[in-house]
């Protein structure tokens, strides 16, 4: 079993099944100087770390939000009420467990601006945040909270009759359905629930899941969960170190973990300069051609793979592409020009990526370079009359790219 720590004095981490996914090290030790670190165990080995104690203090996630409160001392009244704890001090060898997700979720709310009061609310899940974020619908004064499992355990609705409450407003996602890495899953369908005003998912990697993005396209309030995980680590380190943190700490590193993990994606016609302004950005992420990624995967120049496969087979190619390249964070992502042709490719870019469209006057555009579409001027100017409205739909930010110096200037401006 892994040890927390390398420091016999002060020992701190999070505890939980798998964690590969997890921010919560760069998060605690942004706010805090020590060091934090993650450790996967199994349910014998959890046992014997709570009867050793060998430890400062812990947070605690899936699955064994509820399973720690056996071996803990004392519990939080709030902790007990909700039946879940994801914080664990030891204190001269007692344990205390308290619930650091409720204040997660509150400011989540309320950064949203979401009004809770005698509004309808459905819980996706029957877990530990599922309770925590009960109590806090609950507090918050709802008219109505029900919980959806397709167990149907714990009292819960099936999905199917939770199909049947038209009249929800708000939706709380705590299963890992679209988690890293099945970004793609989605648990509920949106569009059954014409009364909808928010979406708020505690899955923070993607930063934004496809939940979330189907809100979003809706025009509803709806965002992931990364605000939540620093606001309860925020509040967990409060406990761990018994002091007040000033109340900036919270947006103030939000927003630092926010633009690190955030892709900048780059689209626009073949021959923008998309490639050449990704190289010249000043960031430390990793810079990612989408081309040369289908270029490596496949042994095969991007004119082969047309001549074998055609147009259809080459967007198939380059969608898998997109998806396995969209999962990871921390990378500026330049595109090829006919990316936006499939809504599944913004979808995967949008879930980890802010879209910049560098909008460039035909005059300015390159062709030929082994550009299948854009051989010549005629292609081009054809090409550029079919996906002018595409890049502007599906951009988050519009650039005058007539001179590569502003748009770098642009995004520079944004990244720093």
């Amino acid at each position: 079993m892994e040890q927390i720590g390398r420091n016999n004095m002060e020992r701190y981490g999070l505890i939980g099944a798998k964690l590969g996914h997890s921010f919560s090290k760069i998060i605690h030790e942004e706010i805090m100087d020590y060091e934090y670190d993650l450790i996967e165990l199994n349910e014998e080995e959890l046992e014997v770390f709570f009867k050793e104690k060998n430890f400062s203090a812990v947070n605690v996630t899936i699955p064994y939000k509820q399973t720690v409160i056996k071996w803990l001392d004392v519990v939080d009244e709030k902790a007990r009420k909700i039946n879940a704890v994801n914080t664990v001090v030891n204190r001269d060898g007692k344990l205390y467990g308290y619930n650091t997700d409720y204040y997660g979720i509150v400011s989540l709310l309320n950064r949203n601006k979401v009004e809770v009061k005698d509004k309808n609310v459905l819980i996706l899940g029957t877990g530990g945040t599922s309770n925590t974020a009960y109590a806090v619908f609950e507090d918050l004064g709802a008219k109505s909270i029900n919980k959806v499992s397709r167990t149907k355990r714990n009292n819960s609705l099936s999905y199917e009759e939770a199909y049947e409450l038209k009249d929800t407003q708000i939706i709380f996602n705590s299963t890992p359905s679209g988690m890293y890495p099945h970004n793609e899953d989605c648990p509920i369908d949106i569009n059954q629930f014409p009364n909808l005003e928010a979406v708020m998912d505690a899955i923070y990697n993607p930063l934004r899941t496809n939940l979330v993005l189907m809100a979003k396209d809706r025009g509803l309030k709806a965002e992931g969960g990364l605000y939540m995980l620093v606001a309860q680590a925020v509040k967990a380190i409060e406990y761990f170190k018994d002091i007040n943190l000033d109340v900036s700490v919270l947006d103030t590193t939000f927003n630092k973990i926010y633009k690190e993990k955030e892709n900048i994606v780059l689209i626009g016609m073949p021959g923008c300069g998309k490639t050449t302004i990704s190289k010249k950005l000043k960031t430390a992420k990793k810079l990612i051609d989408a081309d040369e990624e289908i270029v490596k995967n496949t042994a095969k120049t991007i004119p082969d793979i047309f001549k074998e496969v055609g147009e259809k087979g080459f967007r198939d190619i380059e969608e898998e592409t997109i998806k396995g390249i969209a999962k990871n964070s921390s990378q500026i992502i330049a595109t090829g020009g006919g990316v936006i042709l499939r809504k599944n490719n913004i979808n995967n870019l949008k879930q980890n990526g802010k879209v910049f469209y560098l909008k460039t006057p035909l005059d300015k555009l390159q062709t030929g370079n082994g550009r299948p579409l854009s051989s010549d001027r005629e292609a081009l100017e054809k090409r550029y009359a079919e996906r002018k409205e595409l890049y502007e739909k599906y951009a988050d930010t519009i650039i005058d790219n007539e001179f590569l110096e502003h748009s770098i200037e642009v995004i520079n401006a944004y990244e720093n």
